[in-house]
């Protein structure tokens, strides 16, 4: 499904106190892409993909889903509109006491799905996300990267059309890192299901984002294909976050090369 904002702004607070979070912002996202929300932490990228859905608020502007203004839906209609739109966060949000299974059914026992199918639907999508022997385990007995797993295919429980995924690698290692992100691609291509990707690194946003918004003080200052945008920044903020991604990049070779040549070795007793 298309993605259409125009014109959004988002404040807290009133008159005088007001605090404006999100200035203006108009981007479209394509149906079926992999589209990326850039910022550092306080740009305003988890409030702008919270207004999608609608968790937040807009102040003023509209939210289109293929062309349907949605940004005054309530009751049912809201609940219809949040059950074609699935959403992963960076701390899993898995019920402790629940099985994975019954964490993903819990979307299905919302909507009154019997119990049969929703269990099937479950199984299925735990075999997808690469969990099928895990369903009776609980969260606490699994690990990082096994929980986000889980938190997907809650998220495609009621088969949505679009996922925003607001830092789903944040708190995971890089190598797990990639491979979630290898199964939301996965999930994108097959099921066709449109990914809204919320986050500061620019290694996430390179690896899996057809294209970027960069924002920064709640304003989008440059947006484009990734490959294009990360080769040619045209914001102070994007080319500080490459320097600085340089800069990192750099001294982790320095000190894996120190690590393996090390320097500081004492030195073979000379042989008389």
């Amino acid at each position: 499904m298309t993605i259409q904002i125009d014109h959004l702004h988002k404040s807290y607070g009133s008159g005088a106190e007001a605090h404006e979070v999100l200035h203006d912002i108009n981007l479209t996202i394509d149906s079926g892409e992999v589209f990326g929300i850039l910022g550092s932490s306080g740009a305003g990228k988890s409030t702008l993909v919270r207004c999608i859905n609608l968790l937040e608020r807009p102040t003023s502007g509209k939210v289109l889903i293929d062309g349907r203004d949605i940004t005054g839906a309530k009751g049912k209609e809201l609940a219809d509109v949040r059950a074609g739109i699935g959403m992963i966060f960076q701390n899993f949000s898995l019920f402790q006491q629940r099985t994975v299974l019954r964490n993903v059914t819990f979307p299905l026992e919302l909507n009154h799905t019997p119990k049969a199918k929703r269990e099937e639907r479950a199984r299925y999508l735990l075999d997808l996300v690469g969990l099928a022997d895990l369903a009776d385990r609980y969260p606490s007995q699994l690990s990082g990267g096994q929980q986000q797993r889980v938190a997907i295919a809650r998220a495609l429980a009621n088969n949505p059309s679009i996922m925003l995924c607001d830092e789903a690698t944040s708190a995971l290692d890089s190598t797990t890192t990639a491979q979630i992100l290898d199964l939301l691609r996965r999930i994108n291509r097959e099921l066709n299901v449109t990914l809204v990707v919320i986050t500061h690194s620019l290694s996430v946003a390179r690896n899996i984002c057809d294209r970027v918004a960069m924002i920064d003080g709640g304003r989008i200052v440059e947006m484009g294909d990734t490959e294009e945008l990360f080769a040619n920044p045209q914001s102070d903020i994007l080319k500080t976050l490459i320097a600085d991604a340089k800069v990192e990049n750099h001294r982790h070779k320095h000190d894996s090369a120190s690590s393996d040549n090390p320097t500081d070795a004492p030195a073979k007793e000379e042989v008389k």
